[in-house]
Protein backbone atom coordinates (compact mmCIF):
# COMPACT_ATOMS: atom_id res chain seq x y z
CA UNK A 1 0.00 0.00 0.00
CA UNK A 2 1.20 3.54 -0.88
CA UNK A 3 1.17 5.82 1.84
CA UNK A 4 1.71 9.35 2.59
CA UNK A 5 2.44 11.59 5.77
CA UNK A 6 -0.31 14.14 6.55
CA UNK A 7 -0.21 16.96 9.22
CA UNK A 8 -1.52 15.34 11.99
CA UNK A 9 1.55 12.44 11.45
CA UNK A 10 -1.02 9.58 10.21
CA UNK A 11 -0.73 7.40 7.32
CA UNK A 12 -3.69 7.86 4.06
CA UNK A 13 -4.74 4.85 2.55
CA UNK A 14 -4.51 5.32 -1.19
CA UNK A 15 -6.51 3.40 -3.82
CA UNK A 16 -6.24 -0.41 -3.61
CA UNK A 17 -3.86 -2.44 -5.68
CA UNK A 18 -6.10 -4.30 -8.10
CA UNK A 19 -3.12 -7.13 -8.69
CA UNK A 20 -3.50 -7.11 -4.37
CA UNK A 21 -7.41 -7.52 -4.56
CA UNK A 22 -7.45 -10.35 -7.27
CA UNK A 23 -4.75 -12.56 -5.23
CA UNK A 24 -7.05 -12.00 -1.87
CA UNK A 25 -10.23 -13.24 -4.07
CA UNK A 26 -8.58 -16.36 -5.09
CA UNK A 27 -6.71 -16.95 -1.84
CA UNK A 28 -10.04 -16.41 -0.12
CA UNK A 29 -9.09 -13.67 2.36
CA UNK A 30 -11.30 -11.00 3.24
CA UNK A 31 -11.68 -8.10 1.49
CA UNK A 32 -11.39 -4.76 2.60
CA UNK A 33 -14.07 -1.56 1.95
CA UNK A 34 -11.90 -0.56 -0.96
CA UNK A 35 -13.17 -3.32 -3.27
CA UNK A 36 -16.48 -2.86 -1.83
CA UNK A 37 -16.29 0.86 -2.89
CA UNK A 38 -15.15 -0.22 -6.24
CA UNK A 39 -18.04 -2.65 -6.74
CA UNK A 40 -20.34 -0.23 -5.76
CA UNK A 41 -18.91 2.50 -8.38
CA UNK A 42 -18.56 -0.65 -10.90
CA UNK A 43 -22.72 -0.82 -10.25
CA UNK A 44 -23.26 2.62 -10.46
CA UNK A 45 -21.80 2.91 -13.80
CA UNK A 46 -23.36 0.05 -15.11
CA UNK A 47 -26.58 0.85 -13.54
CA UNK A 48 -26.48 4.57 -15.79
CA UNK A 49 -25.33 3.66 -19.08
CA UNK A 50 -28.15 0.88 -18.84
CA UNK A 51 -31.08 2.86 -17.76
CA UNK A 52 -30.66 5.41 -20.90
CA UNK A 53 -31.56 4.09 -24.76
CA UNK A 54 -31.58 5.95 -28.03
CA UNK A 55 -34.29 5.17 -30.92
CA UNK A 56 -33.76 5.78 -34.18
CA UNK A 57 -35.82 8.07 -36.51
CA UNK A 58 -36.60 5.16 -38.32
CA UNK A 59 -37.45 2.77 -35.09
CA UNK A 60 -39.77 2.04 -32.47
CA UNK A 61 -38.67 0.00 -29.51
CA UNK A 62 -40.55 -2.93 -27.78
CA UNK A 63 -39.89 -2.66 -24.02
CA UNK A 64 -40.20 -5.94 -21.89
CA UNK A 65 -39.78 -6.03 -18.24
CA UNK A 66 -38.73 -9.73 -17.25
CA UNK A 67 -39.92 -10.94 -20.24
CA UNK A 68 -43.41 -9.58 -20.47
CA UNK A 69 -44.22 -6.37 -23.20
CA UNK A 70 -44.77 -3.32 -21.43
CA UNK A 71 -45.29 -0.95 -24.50
CA UNK A 72 -44.19 0.56 -27.41
CA UNK A 73 -41.29 3.92 -27.02
CA UNK A 74 -40.71 6.28 -30.25
CA UNK A 75 -37.62 7.84 -31.71
CA UNK A 76 -35.93 9.77 -29.04
CA UNK A 77 -34.15 9.37 -25.95
CA UNK A 78 -35.71 7.12 -23.10
CA UNK A 79 -35.12 5.79 -19.70
CA UNK A 80 -35.66 1.97 -18.54
CA UNK A 81 -35.06 0.23 -15.59
CA UNK A 82 -31.42 -0.44 -15.50
CA UNK A 83 -29.75 -3.98 -14.81
CA UNK A 84 -31.12 -5.69 -17.43
CA UNK A 85 -34.99 -5.85 -15.89
CA UNK A 86 -35.88 -3.63 -18.87
CA UNK A 87 -35.01 -4.87 -22.10
CA UNK A 88 -35.02 -3.39 -25.67
CA UNK A 89 -35.57 -4.73 -29.04
CA UNK A 90 -35.40 -2.24 -31.84
CA UNK A 91 -37.78 -2.59 -34.90
CA UNK A 92 -37.21 -0.55 -37.87
CA UNK A 93 -40.44 0.71 -38.60
CA UNK A 94 -40.25 3.44 -41.06
CA UNK A 95 -37.88 1.45 -43.07
CA UNK A 96 -39.40 -0.12 -46.61
CA UNK A 97 -38.00 -3.79 -46.83
CA UNK A 98 -37.92 -6.07 -50.09
CA UNK A 99 -37.28 -9.46 -50.42
CA UNK A 100 -36.26 -10.62 -54.22
CA UNK A 101 -37.18 -14.05 -56.27
CA UNK A 102 -35.38 -15.09 -59.23
CA UNK A 103 -32.49 -12.64 -57.90
CA UNK A 104 -30.59 -11.28 -56.00
CA UNK A 105 -28.88 -7.35 -55.42
CA UNK A 106 -25.70 -7.20 -54.89
CA UNK A 107 -24.31 -4.24 -54.49
CA UNK A 108 -25.95 -0.50 -55.35
CA UNK A 109 -23.57 2.18 -56.06
CA UNK A 110 -23.97 6.01 -55.43
CA UNK A 111 -24.44 6.66 -59.17
CA UNK A 112 -27.60 4.86 -59.36
CA UNK A 113 -26.14 1.82 -61.10
CA UNK A 114 -27.00 -1.45 -59.68
CA UNK A 115 -25.56 -4.80 -60.12
CA UNK A 116 -26.66 -8.15 -60.11
CA UNK A 117 -25.70 -11.94 -58.73
CA UNK A 118 -25.24 -14.00 -61.37
CA UNK A 119 -25.99 -16.77 -59.49
CA UNK A 120 -28.90 -18.50 -61.30
CA UNK A 121 -32.35 -19.00 -58.85
CA UNK A 122 -34.58 -21.09 -61.29
CA UNK A 123 -35.83 -23.01 -58.12
CA UNK A 124 -37.53 -19.72 -57.05
CA UNK A 125 -38.39 -18.06 -61.08
CA UNK A 126 -39.11 -21.34 -63.25
CA UNK A 127 -43.22 -21.67 -63.21
CA UNK A 128 -46.01 -23.32 -65.24
CA UNK A 129 -48.67 -21.19 -66.89
CA UNK A 130 -52.45 -22.62 -67.69
CA UNK A 131 -51.66 -23.63 -71.19
CA UNK A 132 -48.59 -25.63 -70.02
CA UNK A 133 -45.77 -23.01 -71.04
CA UNK A 134 -42.33 -22.76 -68.37
CA UNK A 135 -42.29 -18.79 -67.81
CA UNK A 136 -39.16 -17.45 -65.70
CA UNK A 137 -40.94 -14.83 -63.59
CA UNK A 138 -38.17 -12.77 -61.27
CA UNK A 139 -40.25 -10.19 -58.82
CA UNK A 140 -39.67 -7.75 -55.53
CA UNK A 141 -42.19 -7.63 -52.63
CA UNK A 142 -41.95 -4.59 -50.82
CA UNK A 143 -43.17 -3.97 -47.74
CA UNK A 144 -43.03 -2.28 -44.26
CA UNK A 145 -43.29 -3.74 -40.37
CA UNK A 146 -46.57 -2.08 -39.44
CA UNK A 147 -46.71 -3.80 -35.72
CA UNK A 148 -43.61 -4.44 -34.07
CA UNK A 149 -45.01 -6.52 -30.91
CA UNK A 150 -47.05 -8.81 -33.71
CA UNK A 151 -44.13 -8.83 -35.50
CA UNK A 152 -41.61 -9.61 -33.00
CA UNK A 153 -43.99 -12.46 -31.17
CA UNK A 154 -47.07 -13.20 -32.89
CA UNK A 155 -45.35 -15.92 -35.01
CA UNK A 156 -41.81 -17.01 -35.55
CA UNK A 157 -39.91 -15.87 -38.67
CA UNK A 158 -42.28 -13.60 -40.42
CA UNK A 159 -40.04 -12.66 -43.12
CA UNK A 160 -39.47 -16.38 -44.29
CA UNK A 161 -43.10 -17.12 -43.87
CA UNK A 162 -43.69 -13.71 -46.22
CA UNK A 163 -41.20 -15.27 -48.17
CA UNK A 164 -43.42 -18.50 -48.61
CA UNK A 165 -46.51 -16.91 -48.88
CA UNK A 166 -45.30 -14.49 -51.30
CA UNK A 167 -43.96 -17.69 -53.51
CA UNK A 168 -47.27 -19.56 -53.05
CA UNK A 169 -49.81 -17.13 -54.44
CA UNK A 170 -47.50 -15.96 -57.21
CA UNK A 171 -46.82 -19.29 -58.25
CA UNK A 172 -50.99 -19.96 -58.11
CA UNK A 173 -51.84 -16.69 -60.10
CA UNK A 174 -49.59 -17.54 -63.13
CA UNK A 175 -50.77 -21.11 -62.97
CA UNK A 176 -53.79 -19.83 -63.54
CA UNK A 177 -53.43 -17.41 -66.72
CA UNK A 178 -52.26 -18.01 -70.12
CA UNK A 179 -48.38 -17.45 -70.98
CA UNK A 180 -48.85 -15.06 -73.20
CA UNK A 181 -50.68 -12.85 -71.07
CA UNK A 182 -48.29 -12.95 -68.23
CA UNK A 183 -45.59 -11.93 -71.13
CA UNK A 184 -47.62 -9.29 -72.07
CA UNK A 185 -50.68 -7.52 -70.74
CA UNK A 186 -51.13 -9.28 -67.42
CA UNK A 187 -48.91 -8.22 -65.29
CA UNK A 188 -50.36 -5.55 -64.04
CA UNK A 189 -53.56 -7.47 -62.56
CA UNK A 190 -51.12 -9.96 -61.53
CA UNK A 191 -49.05 -7.29 -59.33
CA UNK A 192 -52.45 -6.22 -58.41
CA UNK A 193 -54.07 -9.51 -57.13
CA UNK A 194 -50.35 -11.10 -55.66
CA UNK A 195 -50.34 -7.91 -53.14
CA UNK A 196 -53.46 -8.28 -52.07
CA UNK A 197 -53.85 -11.59 -51.75
CA UNK A 198 -50.45 -11.68 -49.67
CA UNK A 199 -51.46 -9.13 -47.81
CA UNK A 200 -54.94 -10.93 -47.21
CA UNK A 201 -53.15 -14.07 -45.46
CA UNK A 202 -50.34 -12.02 -43.99
CA UNK A 203 -52.85 -10.57 -41.77
CA UNK A 204 -54.53 -13.60 -41.37
CA UNK A 205 -51.21 -14.61 -39.39
CA UNK A 206 -51.38 -11.41 -37.53
CA UNK A 207 -47.49 -10.73 -38.85
CA UNK A 208 -47.56 -7.07 -38.23
CA UNK A 209 -46.17 -7.18 -41.83
CA UNK A 210 -47.86 -3.93 -44.59
CA UNK A 211 -47.13 -4.74 -47.81
CA UNK A 212 -46.30 -1.86 -50.13
CA UNK A 213 -45.71 -2.99 -53.73
CA UNK A 214 -45.73 -5.99 -55.63
CA UNK A 215 -43.01 -5.83 -58.58
CA UNK A 216 -42.36 -7.82 -61.38
CA UNK A 217 -39.16 -7.60 -62.94
CA UNK A 218 -37.72 -9.57 -65.84
CA UNK A 219 -40.95 -12.37 -67.31
CA UNK A 220 -39.16 -14.02 -70.27
CA UNK A 221 -39.02 -17.74 -71.36
CA UNK A 222 -36.41 -20.17 -70.06
CA UNK A 223 -33.38 -19.89 -72.35
CA UNK A 224 -33.90 -23.94 -73.40
CA UNK A 225 -37.31 -22.37 -75.59
CA UNK A 226 -35.98 -18.74 -76.44
CA UNK A 227 -35.99 -19.55 -80.02
CA UNK A 228 -39.13 -21.08 -80.43
CA UNK A 229 -40.74 -17.96 -78.04
CA UNK A 230 -38.92 -15.51 -80.46
CA UNK A 231 -40.45 -17.39 -83.52
CA UNK A 232 -43.97 -17.29 -81.74
CA UNK A 233 -43.52 -13.67 -81.28
CA UNK A 234 -42.58 -13.04 -84.87
CA UNK A 235 -45.80 -14.77 -86.05
CA UNK A 236 -47.80 -12.96 -83.27
CA UNK A 237 -46.59 -9.33 -84.52
CA UNK A 238 -47.29 -10.58 -87.81
CA UNK A 239 -50.66 -10.89 -87.23
CA UNK A 240 -51.10 -8.15 -85.12
CA UNK A 241 -50.02 -6.13 -88.42
CA UNK A 242 -52.14 -7.69 -90.61
CA UNK A 243 -55.07 -6.98 -88.39
CA UNK A 244 -54.27 -3.27 -87.97
CA UNK A 245 -53.91 -3.23 -92.00
CA UNK A 246 -57.29 -4.77 -92.64
CA UNK A 247 -58.96 -2.76 -89.69
CA UNK A 248 -57.25 0.31 -91.43
CA UNK A 249 -58.83 -1.03 -94.14
CA UNK A 250 -62.38 -1.01 -92.95
CA UNK A 251 -61.32 2.33 -91.44
CA UNK A 252 -61.61 3.68 -95.11
CA UNK A 253 -63.93 1.79 -97.11
CA UNK A 254 -66.81 1.94 -93.80
CA UNK A 255 -67.00 6.02 -94.52
CA UNK A 256 -66.62 5.92 -98.24
CA UNK A 257 -69.97 2.78 -98.56
CA UNK A 258 -72.03 5.71 -96.40
CA UNK A 259 -70.23 8.34 -98.33
CA UNK A 260 -71.93 7.22 -101.20
CA UNK A 261 -75.13 5.76 -99.79
CA UNK A 262 -75.54 9.26 -98.39
CA UNK A 263 -75.03 10.38 -101.90
CA UNK A 264 -77.70 8.32 -103.46
CA UNK A 265 -80.27 9.27 -101.17
CA UNK A 266 -80.12 12.48 -101.62
CA UNK A 267 -80.00 12.12 -105.43
CA UNK A 268 -82.71 9.96 -105.10
CA UNK A 269 -85.04 12.68 -102.51
CA UNK A 270 -83.87 14.97 -105.26
CA UNK A 271 -85.11 13.47 -108.33
CA UNK A 272 -88.81 12.35 -106.19
CA UNK A 273 -89.01 16.15 -105.46
CA UNK A 274 -87.98 16.73 -108.71
CA UNK A 275 -90.99 15.07 -110.08
CA UNK A 276 -93.02 15.72 -108.15
CA UNK A 277 -92.89 19.82 -108.29
CA UNK A 278 -93.20 18.73 -111.95
CA UNK A 279 -96.23 16.87 -112.04
CA UNK A 280 -97.50 19.75 -109.67
CA UNK A 281 -96.69 21.55 -112.52
CA UNK A 282 -98.49 19.42 -115.34
CA UNK A 283 -101.72 18.99 -113.22
CA UNK A 284 -102.12 22.80 -112.73
CA UNK A 285 -101.13 23.58 -116.66
CA UNK A 286 -103.72 21.11 -117.11
CA UNK A 287 -106.36 22.49 -115.03
CA UNK A 288 -105.75 25.93 -116.43
CA UNK A 289 -106.14 24.88 -119.76
CA UNK A 290 -109.14 23.05 -119.30
CA UNK A 291 -110.30 26.27 -117.83
CA UNK A 292 -109.82 27.65 -121.27
CA UNK A 293 -111.26 24.86 -122.97
CA UNK A 294 -114.57 25.20 -121.46
CA UNK A 295 -114.67 28.61 -122.45
CA UNK A 296 -113.74 28.40 -125.80
CA UNK A 297 -113.45 24.12 -126.72
CA UNK A 298 -113.29 25.50 -130.45
CA UNK A 299 -110.62 27.95 -130.25
CA UNK A 300 -108.85 25.91 -127.49
CA UNK A 301 -108.32 22.76 -129.85
CA UNK A 302 -107.29 24.34 -132.57
CA UNK A 303 -104.48 26.06 -130.50
CA UNK A 304 -103.45 22.74 -128.76
CA UNK A 305 -103.41 21.14 -132.21
CA UNK A 306 -101.02 23.58 -133.72
CA UNK A 307 -98.34 23.49 -130.37
CA UNK A 308 -98.82 19.78 -130.95
CA UNK A 309 -97.74 20.17 -134.54
CA UNK A 310 -95.47 22.98 -133.77
CA UNK A 311 -93.84 19.76 -131.45
CA UNK A 312 -93.77 16.91 -133.25
CA UNK A 313 -92.87 17.89 -136.90
CA UNK A 314 -89.45 19.37 -136.63
CA UNK A 315 -88.43 16.23 -134.87
CA UNK A 316 -89.70 13.87 -137.78
CA UNK A 317 -87.16 14.77 -140.45
CA UNK A 318 -87.87 14.01 -144.27
CA UNK A 319 -91.18 12.68 -144.86
CA UNK A 320 -91.43 11.03 -148.82
CA UNK A 321 -94.28 10.32 -150.69
CA UNK A 322 -94.04 7.38 -153.42
CA UNK A 323 -96.68 7.21 -155.99
CA UNK A 324 -96.91 3.82 -158.02
CA UNK A 325 -95.24 4.27 -160.92
CA UNK A 326 -93.28 6.92 -159.89
CA UNK A 327 -89.68 6.49 -160.05
CA UNK A 328 -88.22 8.96 -158.00
CA UNK A 329 -90.10 10.07 -154.80
CA UNK A 330 -91.77 13.40 -153.98
CA UNK A 331 -90.73 15.16 -151.51
CA UNK A 332 -93.85 16.42 -149.61
CA UNK A 333 -93.67 18.07 -146.40
CA UNK A 334 -90.23 18.49 -146.15
CA UNK A 335 -89.94 20.79 -143.39
CA UNK A 336 -85.81 20.71 -142.79
CA UNK A 337 -85.46 22.18 -145.84
CA UNK A 338 -84.86 24.92 -144.34
CA UNK A 339 -82.81 24.21 -141.93
CA UNK A 340 -80.99 21.94 -144.95
CA UNK A 341 -80.55 25.26 -147.04
CA UNK A 342 -78.91 27.48 -144.02
CA UNK A 343 -76.39 24.65 -143.78
CA UNK A 344 -75.79 25.10 -147.37
CA UNK A 345 -75.20 28.61 -147.05
CA UNK A 346 -72.61 28.27 -144.36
Amino acid sequence: MIQSAGSNGRGRQGPPDLAELFNKVITGRPLGKGIIGVAILVLVIWGAFSAFYTVQPEERAVVKRFGAVVGITDPGLHFKIPFGIDQVQRVATERVLKQEFGFRTQDTRAGGSTTYSSQQLEDESLMLTGDLNMIDVEWVVQYRIDDPIEFLYEMRESTRTLRDISESVMRRIVGNMLGSEVLTVGRVEIQQKAGGEIQEIMDGYNAGIRINTVEMQDVVPPPAVQPAFNEVNEARQERERTINEAQKRVNQEIPNAEGAALRAVAEAEGYATERVNRALGESTRFSAVLTEYLQAPEVTRSRLYLETINEVLPNIGQVLVVQDGQVSPLPLLDVNRRARNAGDDE
